[in-house]
């Protein structure tokens, strides 16, 4: 997950609002409308040059689904970013849509750095460790996006990292369980779901401070892996 700008205690009862009547509503088939990949740049973040593959565009075609990410698309952080448990980023285009209203602002898909833009998929209400066939591709829910300084840098909107996550509309990383391709027009198959039900909204709950919500996550089987220090974290923190 990305590093967050800490403002947990802030965001808390911001989150608790979130994924309220403005849900995204599940169409009767989910498919992908735009898959995007991107080249590392120049990006002045937090004031500073910097480097970054935020600017996703859409790619012509099917494109190439590895267990490091999708074909052709650079990664500049590779601290925070990509590996094989945040391997592909997915987001909704119902949740574009949503910004778009509030912001007041057209935003293209692939605008909030995602890979897969899909329609039809409530990807926020989707489940950590549930797996989809996207495109000919077997992938896995493990966590949520956590907004930082970069993120706000591209989008350049004010307050951006507290707004975001206290919309409850993250997106999902996706781990590639099965390599494939996948493109434009593709359907998207929800193949399995996890007995212990954890969405990826909730998650980012759990990593802003709720402290049950992290202990139901740390029960769910295909989490990302940087969980379990997360949740370590967190919970040794109210231990103590």
């Amino acid at each position: 997950m990305e590093r967050a700008t800490q403002e947990p205690r802030q965001l808390e009862y911001c989150l608790s609002l979130a994924r309220s009547a403005d849900s995204v509503r599940l169409m009767a088939s989910a498919r992908v409308i735009s898959v995007n990949t991107g080249h590392e740049a120049d990006l002045v973040v937090g004031g500073r040059p910097a480097r970054s593959a935020i600017d996703k565009r859409p790619a012509v075609g099917p494109v190439r689904v590895r267990l490091l990410g999708l074909a052709g698309d650079e990664i500049a952080d590779k601290v925070e970013h990509g590996g094989r448990e945040q391997a592909v980023y997915a987001y909704a285009r119902e949740d574009i849509d949503w910004w778009t209203e509030r912001l007041g602002r057209e935003l293209g898909n692939g605008q909030f750095g995602e890979n897969v833009t899909t329609a039809g998929l409530d990807i926020s209400g989707a489940l950590i460790g549930e797996t989809w066939r996207l495109g000919s591709a077997v992938v896995q829910v493990t966590s949520p996006r956590i907004p930082c300084v970069t993120f706000q840098s591209w989008m350049d909107e004010p307050h951006w990292v507290k707004r975001f996550a206290a919309a409850g509309r993250p997106g999902a990383y996706l781990r590639v369980l099965e390599e494939g391709a996948v493109g434009a027009g593709d359907v998207v198959e929800i193949v399995d779901r996890p007995a212990q039900r954890v969405t990826v909204a909730e998650s980012m709950r759990a990593f802003y401070g709720d402290q049950d919500l992290m202990r139901r996550l740390l029960r769910v089987v295909g989490r990302g892996e940087k969980w379990d220090e997360i949740g370590q974290q967190l919970l040794g923190r109210v231990r103590a």
